[in-house]
């Protein structure tokens, strides 16, 4: 009934699992054996996986998304013309807790990668578009670059500070952060120039960086981490992704944990969404209601301005999928409307 290959990739090598469900659905793992993490080595999975295939279901190709290491094979199989599933590390560790197998190694891990995709339904990976591929890189490079300049600011702060103070040392410390200041405005004028060259990106992005607080950098970042919102559904599922969720653990009378977010996601769209939310509480009266309503329930500023960032995040969701600018008096305007289309339809 269904035929499934999973892959767990390192460094050098890829260790395949090839497992199959019967019309029982029962399943069972036909071959396991390992291949190199290179072209060669993927024309030699392959062939392998072709001479296991009954040709009567399509071959599901499950890889754990292990850093970049799982890259190279997921796009030759996908240009190769076959079904990707991309899962996620979380996602994996939580079904192999389900399973009865307490040892953990590639070729266990291979076989639970398989078994995953003969079990469960999942979209098929896509490859990102080469714009919002260009801007991750650029956007994660210009975020680290930036962690660099503060880092180095402390130093200096430091070595200042003291009262034996190495002025070649201050003299080469200023150096890096005048060359991470030119790197950075660098990236900057290359986001700027690749957005630009996207006539319909460009417009999107225009009407989306109405929002109060939304830059360009925090919206191109946002839209680089989602590959413009590409197989994202809903907005539940794009708060989960960015790790927003908010999780409960209670039970019973004895359990009463706090509620908090997950944390269980993209931290880049958390780390970008934090100083726009603030200037948001500030100049968007939506997000400042919000915000004081929060505060004064609970009385945690920080924990009231990420719920700001969740919203801020679904809302720019919303203006990308319905390519309409932020209207500040949009529930105002339907608060009116109701009413009256309550009285025509009576």
């Amino acid at each position: 009934m269904k035929q499934s290959v999973g892959i767990d990739c390192g460094l050098k090598e890829l260790v395949v699992a090839f497992g199959v469900m019967d019309e029982n659905f029962d399943t069972r793992i036909l071959s396991n054996t390992q291949f190199a993490n290179d072209d060669e080595g993927f024309k030699k999975l392959l062939q392998w996986s072709k001479k296991l295939d009954s040709r009567e279901q399509a071959v599901e190709y499950v890889i754990e998304a292990t850093g970049v290491y799982h890259e190279k094979i997921a796009l030759y199989l996908h240009e190769g013309g076959c079904k990707i599933i991309v899962l996620l590390p979380n996602k994996a560790k939580a079904f192999s807790k389900t399973l009865s197998v307490k040892t953990v190694n590639d070729k266990v891990s291979a076989q639970m990668l398989s078994q995953f995709g003969l079990e469960k339904k999942m979209d098929a990976w896509q490859p990102p578009q080469k714009v919002f591929n260009e801007l991750k890189q650029l956007t994660r490079e210009r975020d680290q670059l930036m962690d660099e300049q503060t880092q180095i600011k402390n130093q200096f702060h430091a070595v200042t500070s003291g009262a034996w103070v190495n002025q070649r040392t201050v003299k080469r410390m200023n150096q890096r952060l005048k060359m991470i200041k030119k790197q950075v405005q660098e990236i900057e004028q290359e986001i700027k120039t690749v957005i630009e060259k996207k006539d319909i990106l460009k417009e999107k992005i225009k009407k989306i960086r109405t929002i109060p607080g939304a830059g360009l950098l925090t919206v191109a970042t946002v839209l680089a981490e989602t590959n413009g919102f590409h197989l994202i559904r809903n907005k539940k599922q794009l708060v989960s992704y960015a790790g927003l969720d908010v999780v409960e653990r209670v039970s019973g009378i004895s359990i009463k944990g706090k509620t908090r977010i997950s944390r269980k996601g993209n931290k880049h769209l958390r780390k970008c969404l934090h100083y726009p939310a603030l200037t948001a509480i500030r100049h968007n009266d939506a997000m400042k209601s919000l915000f004081v309503r929060l505060v004064s329930k609970h009385g945690i500023k920080m924990k009231a301005a990420v719920a700001v960032q969740r919203k801020m995040l679904e809302l720019m969701y919303i203006l990308w999928k319905k390519d309409e600018a932020f209207d500040a008096n949009y529930q105002h305007k339907n608060k009116k409307e109701q009413p009256l289309l309550t009285a025509l339809s009576n």
